[in-house]
């Protein structure tokens, strides 16, 4: 009788001592997921309501823990009420960016995270247009170029609304947002637009992706006059994307789009029939972990 009595109590310990060990096991992997997920990112706005009215750029903003640093190319902008021009843009509200000038002044934005989402809301100026400006963003990460995207307002006409954004999952810390080409065909415009309620989303995620797992062994030759050629290692298989870009993040050549399997692969850039005038261009290698950027030098 003590016997199974002791049986019991011994079975009924190990059972409760299983049963707290895979709760801590348990209540650790999930910890170790809710850090490596992506849901840990964290989206801010940047309204400018706080920032000082009638001040010129530059000036930093900061929220939620996110420092930007604002300044600007030619004449530059300064903060404004909505209504500056006698009327508000749909959307617009409080304190605004508003250019200082007539003349194309771009806007240079710093960051101290690493970013993997921006978007800007912007009205160009047009009267009556039946097309709109292309808008651009590009993003760099500690100086390297890392990606492009253009906008054009979808309901043109006067002043137009609309939202510039880009995204790239590798994460960048700069932003330049420029005014790419004028509409078309309307030819009432200026090269300026206003802004309000910029967007960004930080890059929250404590593991950090080690480049060796995908790629090594990467040679370009450079500098490039008449051709090149990328050579690189793949440790596993990717859906690799390889891009040329101008200085001024002008998409110039797509050079490869598609999986590759582990191995030693070559991809061909051959300048000279893509008529590139010399000068610094940026080779982007990407794929969904990875993201590398080179600069080359296009001797003619």
């Amino acid at each position: 009788m003590k016997t199974l009595y002791l049986k019991k109590n011994i079975e009924s310990v190990f059972g409760k001592c299983n049963f707290i060990l895979m709760a801590y096991i348990s209540m650790f992997f999930f910890s170790v997921i809710a850090q490596l997920s992506p849901a840990s990112a964290q989206t801010v706005l940047f309204d400018f309501d706080n920032a000082p009215l009638y001040t010129s750029l530059p000036l930093d903003q900061t929220v939620s823990g996110i420092t930007a640093h604002l300044s600007a190319t030619g004449q530059g902008y300064s903060i404004q009420e909505a209504n500056v021009l006698g009327f508000t843009p749909q959307g617009f509200s409080g304190h605004i960016l508003n250019p200082n000038s007539i003349n194309l002044s771009d806007l240079l934005i710093n960051y101290d995270h690493t970013l993997t989402d921006f978007s800007i809301m912007y009205s160009c100026q047009e009267l009556g247009c039946d097309d709109a400006a292309t808008m651009r963003v590009t993003v760099f990460m500690n100086g390297s170029f890392i990606g492009t995207n253009t906008k054009i307002a979808g309901n043109p006409g006067t002043w137009p609304v609309d939202t510039l954004k880009c995204s790239f999952p590798q994460g960048f810390d700069s932003v330049v947002v420029h005014y790419d080409s004028p509409p078309p065909t309307c030819h009432d415009y200026g090269v300026i637009y206003l802004a309000d309620n910029m967007q960004v989303t930080a890059n929250n995620i404590t593991a950090i992706l080690n480049p060796k797992i995908f790629i090594e062994g990467l040679i370009i030759p450079n500098p490039v006059s008449y051709s090149t050629t990328i050579s690189f290692f793949l440790l596993q298989s990717e859906n690799i994307h390889v891009t040329i870009y101008d200085i001024t993040g002008r998409l110039i050549k797509n050079l490869f789009d598609g999986p590759l399997n582990t191995g030693v692969h070559q991809i061909k850039w051959i300048v000279n029939n893509d008529a590139v005038e010399g000068g610094v261009y940026f080779l982007n290698l990407t794929c969904e972990n990875f993201s590398r950027s080179f600069k080359l030098f296009v001797v003619k």
